[in-house]
């Protein structure tokens, strides 16, 4: 277990609480996370030919993913409501997978990231797509949510290497 002053939401009393970023400087940050939706094959051939009955389950999921990312302060009690200035979301069926594949990139100019609403939006959407296609396939699974870029912070530009964040260069 880590030195209990490196826990930084947490008060002199253990308490715990939102951090404090006053001092840091206002940058431009980024973020991108990405999610996995597998499900059968005919699922996801449905959803490329948007053949879903409930409608353009792509095109729903990257609302979703939006949404979520900007709402990333209500539901994660104690992130910091940040300036958020562009979310993008790619929804891409993969019929081999079988699965639909999700990328949420956010940007920020704040003084902190936005790796919290990146996760938001990739979950965001891939929730969106269990939701639309519930009714046809009862093998749907969100397999993986994880940050995999982020950059423009203290901690510098770093990027998934196997399990972890490491440094870009």
């Amino acid at each position: 277990m880590r030195d209990r002053d490196a826990w930084t939401h947490l008060d002199e009393q253990g308490r715990m609480r939102m951090v404090d970023v006053a001092d840091k400087p206002v940058t431009r940050r980024f973020a991108r996370a990405r999610a996995r939706v597998r499900m059968q094959a005919e699922t996801v051939a449905r959803i490329a030919r948007n053949e879903v009955a409930k409608g353009d389950v792509c095109a729903a999921a990257r609302l979703a993913g939006i949404g979520a990312a900007k709402a990333t302060p209500a539901l994660v009690p104690l992130c910091h409501p940040i300036a958020v200035v562009r979310v993008e979301v790619a929804v891409r069926p993969d019929e081999a997978g079988p699965w639909v594949d999700i990328e949420a990139s956010v940007a920020a100019v704040d003084r902190t990231g936005p790796e919290m609403e990146a996760l938001c939006a990739a979950a965001g959407a891939a929730l969106c797509v269990v939701d639309m296609c519930k009714a046809l396939d009862r093998s749907l699974a969100i397999e993986s949510v994880e940050l995999v870029e982020k950059g423009g912070g203290r901690s510098g530009h770093l990027v998934r290497r196997g399990g972890r964040l490491e440094p870009a260069s």
